[in-house]
């Protein structure tokens, strides 16, 4: 694949894919330590074949992005607390865990060596940064890597669902995405292999994904497709699912301070029963890449149960929208420690 040339990108017309930018960061992890670590313009993992990542799933990794503000500085969102996650996951898969301060320096540093790249302000586009380690070597009996690559590279995105901040209808899924004391906490790959199956039958019924629900009772709402779910209900309560088996959304817990604090809702993390949909005025999914997407309505066992609307966003949906975009993008005051500068 070419490299990407900035000069030729339609800034408004991006999609979500990959693209090949000129670097991205590396780090080797052999003989107990980190090594070799640094900016590169190698786009290709040389791995064994025998690496543990290939056969049993070691590897984690995380999604973030970085925003082009009104006068052209490029900042970072809480990239802290994807260090943070991402040594979570290292820990629950027996991988090294790459220091959370140098993680957040080797983002910047892709994101500075790769600011052409960083689309301009105005047209709600991001770069969008994918760090990811992995367990390498020569491996065939089941137990962990002897050696590490972490990497992080980038692209430029437009919205994740094509027709951004519109509302889009879901349904309940027969199939369990994690089990609770699982790996549904860890940002791991074969969380995200075992959806694709239920993830296909949704569209292919329709549907923009699926609702996962518990694995245990087949009742309580988990996650919608690969985001967090969340739901404004009619006396004005922010509320999302408290369950082992979710992965903390960093956009959700964001969403949660912001509904509290700027707009003055209560807020809730609890078990919500999939048939106890009639408490909300207004649901939705978040999460790093689609930010929000509004659900217009969830169908399980047949019936379709509406929030809002089905065409048009709620009026709490859009301001928790607005307010955390506006963070992101800094036209918006963030809280103490949420923003990092780049340059």
């Amino acid at each position: 694949m070419a490299k990407a040339d900035a000069s030729k990108l339609d800034w408004n017309n991006l999609g979500f894919e990959y693209m090949d930018l000129p670097y991205r960061f590396t780090a080797h992890w052999k003989d107990g330590k980190w090594q070799d670590a640094g900016l590169t313009e190698d786009a290709t993992l040389h791995i064994s074949e025998a690496s543990p990542v290939l056969h049993y799933g070691q590897a984690a990794f995380e999604g973030m992005k970085a925003y082009r503000t009104p006068d052209n500085h490029i900042q970072l969102f809480r990239p802290d607390r994807n260090a943070a996650r991402l040594r979570n996951s290292c820990e629950r898969l027996l991988m090294p865990v790459f220091p959370e301060d140098k993680f957040v320096d080797a983002v910047k540093q892709v994101v500075k060596a790769n600011s052409d790249f960083v689309p301009p302000y105005g047209n709600g586009a991001t770069m969008y940064l994918r760090p990811l380690i992995i367990g390498t070597g020569g491996v065939i009996g089941v137990h962990a890597a002897p050696e590490y690559i972490f990497t992080i590279f980038a692209m430029p995105v437009g919205n994740y669902f094509k027709g951004g901040l519109t509302p889009v209808n879901f349904t309940t899924s027969q199939y369990d995405r994690a089990a609770h004391k699982g790996t549904g906490q860890a940002k791991v790959g074969g969380n995200y292999a075992a959806s694709l199956l239920p993830g296909e039958n949704a569209h292919e019924n329709g549907y923009a994904d699926c609702v996962y629900l518990d694995p245990v009772e087949h009742r309580y709402i988990e996650e919608v497709g690969s985001a967090n779910f969340f739901g404004i209900t009619k006396d004005n309560v922010f509320k999302t699912p408290k369950s082992p088996s979710i992965l903390p959304s960093i956009t959700k817990y964001s969403l949660l301070y912001l509904a509290e604090h700027n707009l003055d809702l209560g807020v809730s993390e609890e078990k919500i029963d999939v048939h106890d949909l009639d408490q909300f005025s207004e649901a939705g999914a978040c999460g790093t890449a689609a930010v929000i997407s509004p659900i217009g309505g969830l169908e399980h066992d047949g019936d379709l149960h509406v929030f809002y609307s089905e065409k048009e966003v709620g009026p709490v949906t859009k301001k928790l929208y607005d307010t955390l975009t506006g963070i992101q993008f800094g036209t918006v005051e963030a809280p103490e420690g949420w923003v990092q500068q780049v340059e």
